[in-house]
């Protein structure tokens, strides 16, 4: 559940929501070394990240950001199969009701990252994206989310 807190300092209200973010490895690739990599990116920069793991199918995404009640899904692909596993994925949400951004990461030809924008998704993160870009994709997507 997403909880706000209130901060004041120096006499001054500052409402903050919970930064809690779901990454996931979408599809039978195995190689999760950069979604680890940002996830812990993420933990260390204040962020409550569910890591879900490799061999994901978009349903059980789906699923689990509905009941951690996450406010962006973060998915990586290698395999190559990010066109279809995200469709699936958007198609998913949407008969779902879950409204959130999705950024996806991975090796994804710029063509396709177009495309990936054009169905819906926040932003696409190719290998080698500063952690510190990253953590400011992330914090957007959140901004536009609340």
């Amino acid at each position: 559940m997403s909880v706000n807190t209130l901060d004041v300092t120096s006499g001054k209200k500052n409402i903050k929501r919970r930064r809690r973010v779901l990454v996931a490895k979408l599809g039978l690739d195995g190689h999760d070394r950069g979604a680890k990599v940002v996830a812990r990116a993420l933990r260390d920069a204040g962020f409550e990240v569910i890591y879900l793991g490799v061999h994901q199918a978009p349903e059980d995404v789906v699923e689990a950001a509905i009941e951690e009640d996450v406010g962006v899904v973060g998915v990586s692909v290698l395999s190559g199969s990010h066109t279809e596993l995200v469709s699936d994925l958007l198609k998913l949400m949407r008969e779902k009701g879950l409204n959130v951004p999705v950024i996806v990461g991975g090796i994804i030809p710029p063509d396709d990252a177009e495309e990936l924008k054009k169905m819906g998704v926040f932003e696409v993160l190719g290998p080698g994206t500063p952690l510190r870009r990253v953590i400011e994709v992330y914090e957007k997507a959140l901004e536009v989310n609340n």
